[in-house]
């Protein structure tokens, strides 16, 4: 990488997961709309059809009009092609098949245990991570042997348990974990800021924010725009729409769309804790006792939202597949669409060229003061000239420091079972999750076992006796 009149030229970023037909095409379309960097993006995948037909894609857009960065995309057949002397890595992986994911989702349901999306906490995270572990800890020993002062971007869930392994296997590294759940919530707070005070045209990035938790579990502590305290407001927000939900005037639209809701759980714990939650309802839901929002799954369609299952993530896999084939033959011409997301921004950052203040994960070294050090918490971090800095937040409070620590303390159990590939090491945070409450230790521990089960082609060298 070089810098040259306020350009960062000649980038290499290495894609590990580059085959993807989500994040890879939404890196894509950021990359394309930013003009200031430029380079290479070498695209490895286990599925190498995949990543192959990503480089013709990607290519696809170079020379393009609406293109502003050129940038020209070369699949690798092995990781260490990808790594080596890369500047960025970025990791946005699919732990095993979605076959495993049914078992993550749908298994604890003969046990009365619900997860809308089962990925992150829960059972269903627990197991996941157990999977990716592992495939974290080769990476990051790849990434300390061929490219060790790169920067490093993961988009993989569970996000907390895949930093954490990251930074527990090459110390070194200097990696964060991105989330765009925050982003919606600073959306939130502009329109009720429009409704409620009259002041319209705020985006997100006017607003001033602290943020403190866990991924998928974070609270805005404190909020404000131009001296205006954002609290006042998101309290008449909440009061006016916690009977029926906000639906933007489609009543209908959350139960039309897996990942959409009424906002009803923001909204629940805003009016519990004091607090606003900063996370799409379905993940808030998981870090909550079950019988809060999850009793059934008539509660969390009570509260406006639904459970998304796994063969409808199948289907959709298989629309992308055919959409991945039009793109390549050409038969369809790749749209380009800003996703939102802050990764371009921060490698912009990170060259130098800017300065940047984002919510991110990385461990605990004391910006939440009563988080244990090492966890991995969500907070605002500065990027600036090949630098990461948490900034410090101070001590998380009341009800939302309870909810949060099952969830840190988990952590380490799920840490110690993947470094000793001992899957017993990991059952206490299984059977104490807040939503398996309600469920017999025995029955906990046939469920534990059939879920090893189902996803032990990714645990072969492990001791999966419980």
């Amino acid at each position: 990488m070089r810098i040259e009149n306020g350009y960062a030229k000649e980038i290499k970023i290495a894609y590990i997961g580059g085959g993807s037909r989500g994040w890879a095409w939404g890196l894509m379309s950021d990359l394309a709309a930013e003009e200031k960097l430029s380079g290479k993006v070498y695209l490895y995948d286990i599925d190498q059809e995949a990543a192959d037909k990503n480089e013709v894609i990607g290519n696809k857009l170079r020379g393009r009009a609406d293109v502003k960065g050129d940038w020209e995309y070369i699949a690798c057949k092995t990781r260490k092609e990808a790594l080596e002397g890369a500047d960025v890595v970025v990791i946005s992986i699919l732990p095993g098949t979605f076959d495993e994911m049914e078992s993550d989702v749908h298994a604890p349901e003969q046990f009365g245990v619900y997860q809308p999306v089962g990925d992150t906490t829960g059972p269903g995270g627990l197991l996941r991570a157990l999977r990716t572990g592992p495939m974290f800890q080769v990476i990051a020993k790849d990434i300390a042997a061929y490219c060790p002062g790169a920067f490093v971007i993961n988009y993989t869930n569970p996000m907390a348990l895949c930093i954490r392994v990251l930074y527990d296997t090459f110390p070194a590294i200097k990696a964060v974990g991105c989330c765009h759940e925050v982003f919606h919530t600073q959306s939130l707070l502009c329109k009720a800021l429009a409704e409620f005070e009259g002041i319209e045209n705020v985006t997100r990035q006017d607003l001033q924010i602290t943020v403190q938790g866990v991924n998928h579990f974070t609270f805005i502590t404190k909020a404000s725009y131009r001296g205006i305290d954002l609290y006042p407001v998101y309290e008449k927000f909440c009061d006016k729409y916690a009977e029926n939900g906000y639906t933007e005037g489609n009543d209908d639209n959350w139960m039309n769309r897996f990942f959409e809701s009424a906002q009803m759980v923001k909204i629940d714990l805003f009016r519990r804790t004091g607090q606003i939650a900063a996370a799409g309802d379905r993940h808030l839901a998981e870090f909550n006792p079950a019988a809060r929002y999850l009793a059934s799954p008539e509660k969390a369609l009570s509260y406006k939202f639904t459970l998304t299952p796994v063969s409808w993530r199948k289907g959709n896999m298989k629309n992308l597949l055919e959409k991945s084939a039009r793109l390549y033959s050409g038969e369809e011409t790749f749209e380009l669409k800003q996703t939102g997301e802050e990764g371009v921004q921060m490698i912009k950052a990170f060259t130098g060229l800017q300065k940047l203040v984002s919510n991110v994960n990385m461990p605990n070294i004391g910006q939440i003061t009563n988080l244990p050090l090492g966890t991995v918490v969500e907070t605002n971090a500065v990027f600036a000239d090949h630098s990461v800095t948490p900034i410090a937040s101070g001590a998380m409070q009341g009800v939302p420091y309870a909810l949060t620590m099952p969830a840190a303390l988990a952590q380490d159990d799920i840490l110690d079972a993947i470094k000793n590939r001992n899957a017993k090491l990991a059952f206490s945070a299984f059977a104490c999750d807040p939503l398996m409450i309600g469920v017999k230790l025995g029955d906990a521990r046939t469920l534990y076992k059939t879920m090893l089960e189902n996803t032990k082609a990714y645990l072969q060298d492990w001791d999966l006796n419980v």
